[in-house]
């Protein structure tokens, strides 16, 4: 009841805020903002919203911390450090908020890619390749490392019942409807989503179990196979499926989701300050 108590309230909050007055003015959408810009301003927000609770943006997690997490969940995991220095870095960083009990939970971890130019060298007349023949350039692995900060906030939140990574993608490798594109002399080129030669989104899709896209997935699915209960940590992808670059005023409104999800699963943690008169 408490837990259900404290996401009412929650809601009830947000639809009351007015978030943070001209945060988004023209000069701020006359410049592109990084994802870890944005991440600091949804912070500032969640501040405003809720001045119960306390907030804290951190940029890296060392790989330390998460295997201690691992070992609270069972002795036998987290064990092995190789560097003790070790770390990641998400490009968005982390926003976390302290619990009643003051231990600090994470609301928010979010990146973004780009990954694939031919839009942009189309629209240039540029051709590319060995040769400097071909219109379109085969796509190459620049996304390996957000397999790896995944696991590794998967690793560190094993305990938790969300999991609030939201990682945002642009550009040609990330297509998911097919497009045209003009060159200066007037040719057009067609940029197929379905290409194996461009497409990338296939590569990340196993970071959410192959369920949509473009759709928040913090609070974990819990699916039955036979006699087994499994638990589903799924990245919220989101993609500019067409070519175009993220606005960040769309970005601030999907992290700012993301992060009240993750307020609201973690209800009953948050109830005493919710609650606490001033």
């Amino acid at each position: 009841m408490a837990r259900k108590n404290q996401s009412d309230r929650l809601t009830n909050q947000h639809q009351q805020s007015k978030g943070v007055v001209g945060i988004f003015g023209d000069n701020a959408k006359s410049h592109d903002l990084t994802v870890g810009k944005i991440s600091r301003m949804v912070m500032t927000a969640l501040e405003e919203e809720f001045p119960q609770l306390s907030f804290r943006y951190r940029e890296s997690i060392r790989k330390q911390e998460i295997n201690e997490a691992l070992r609270k969940v069972d002795p036998e995991l987290g064990q092995t450090l190789f560097v003790s220095n070790s770390s990641i870095k998400p490009d968005g960083g982390i926003i976390e908020v302290r619990d009643d009990h003051g231990d600090w939970r994470v609301v928010l971890v979010a990146e973004a890619k780009h990954q694939g130019k031919d839009v942009e060298n189309i629209i240039k007349g540029l051709l590319v390749g060995t040769r400097k023949d071909q219109d379109i350039m085969a796509a190459g692995n620049a996304i390996e490392r957000s397999h790896k900060n995944i696991s590794e906030i998967a690793n560190l939140m094993l305990s938790e019942s969300h999991f609030p990574y939201v990682l945002f993608l642009e550009g040609s490798n990330f297509l998911t409807e097919t497009i045209t594109v003009k060159r200066p002399d007037g040719r057009i080129v067609n940029l197929e989503y379905n290409s194996g030669m461009l497409n990338r989104l296939d590569r990340l899709t196993a970071a959410n179990y192959g369920m949509p896209i473009n759709k928040n997935l913090c609070v974990n699915k819990f699916v039955k196979h036979k006699d087994k209960a499994i638990m589903l940590q799924a990245a919220s992808i989101y993609s500019q499926g067409y070519g175009q670059k993220w606005d960040a005023e769309n970005m601030f409104e999907i992290m700012s989701e993301i992060s009240k999800s993750s307020l609201r699963a973690l209800g009953s943690d948050l109830f005493g300050q919710i609650t606490a008169k001033r």
